[in-house]
């Protein structure tokens, strides 16, 4: 009778041992690797996300047509490599710096063309309009470059993969995403908080009319802010081109996910934003691997929960959507 409880008990201690054996190789297994895929999705959106964010903190406009300037930002790297730069050694990092600039440019056409005369205007006839531009450019992306899928190839030597703690992952997003969207977002930081014309911008989000009484171009600051946030969505564009398909339309799937975090980290927060990011990043990639048939229902879950308790977003304030 002693001998065989011994043998129970060691026969429990076995398992005990193994089941915190599989919960450590969970931990430093798929929870790694989860949590990194996570943390790429994040520093991805974010790259987006944060022109957006920044557009709507300042001047008060919710762009939708923001979808629409990542989106020409990937076509217009795919023309550049493929059609105008040909085999010039180095031409996707060519299109890296030229088209981010182009798509700022752009954004100041759309910017002086068509948002500034609605700035006293309603908030939804922003809206309606900024989804018009939405239509158009969706129009032209289909007469310029047709409907079929296309595809930007990755750069020599980033095709395949690269090892971290004994787990694969893609050369192209642990050398250009990552680094490239983590320096938007120091940038962007350093900007706002400690340069003189970032405190003008920050100024601007808080008391508009008051920046005007002190002599500031209000109106070239809006301009110079939506070119800021215009350049960031082409390089989002640009940056994540390589990742997967172009086509039409691909500008409404990303600002569903776009406004997905900003709202839930707080509409004109940068902060917020960051934080919204890294929540959608990681819910996406835990949810892809829990219940990959529902994996973006987390994240409508914890928006619907946010709204309800904290409207403003986890980290964001009340902002004026007048000027």
């Amino acid at each position: 009778m002693f001998e065989h409880r011994k043998v129970n008990q060691l026969k429990a201690a076995k398992g005990n041992l193994r089941g915190v054996t599989t919960m450590v190789e969970f931990l430093t297994g798929e929870f790694f690797v989860q949590f990194f895929n996570g943390l790429i999705i994040a520093l991805g959106i974010y790259l987006i996300a944060s022109g957006l964010s920044l557009v709507f903190g300042v001047l008060g406009i919710l762009n939708f047509a923001h979808g629409s300037l990542y989106m020409y930002g990937a076509f217009f790297v795919f023309t550049l490599t493929r059609h105008v730069l040909g085999s010039v050694p180095g031409n996707f990092w060519i299109a890296l710096i030229i088209v981010p600039v182009l798509i700022a440019l752009l954004g100041v056409c759309v910017e002086m063309g068509f948002l500034r005369p609605i700035y006293q205007a309603d908030p939804l006839y922003q809206l309606l309009l900024t989804y018009g531009l939405v239509l158009v450019f969706g129009d032209l992306v289909k007469l310029l470059w047709g409907a079929e899928n296309l595809s930007v190839a990755r750069p020599p030597g980033l095709e395949g993969t690269i090892s971290i703690l004994g787990h694969l992952f893609p050369s192209y997003q642990v050398w250009v995403l990552i680094p490239i969207s983590l320096a938007a977002m120091v940038g962007l930081y350093l900007f706002l908080n400690h340069t003189h014309l970032g405190s003008i911008v920050r100024a601007a989000t808080h008391d508009r009319e008051m920046l005007g009484a002190l002599g500031v171009n209000v109106r070239l600051l809006y301009t110079g802010v939506f070119a800021i946030g215009a350049y960031l969505g082409g390089l989002g564009g640009a940056v994540l081109a390589p990742m997967g398909a172009l086509y039409p339309g691909m500008d409404f799937d990303i600002i569903i996910d776009v406004f997905l975090v900003v709202v839930l980290g707080g509409l004109g927060s940068m902060s917020g934003t960051a934080l919204g990011a890294l929540i959608f990043g990681e819910l996406r990639s835990f949810g892809i691997l829990f219940v990959p048939q529902f994996e973006t229902l987390f994240i409508y879950i914890l928006m619907a929960i946010v709204l309800v308790t904290r409207p403003q977003g986890l980290l964001g304030k009340q902002v004026s959507g007048g000027h």
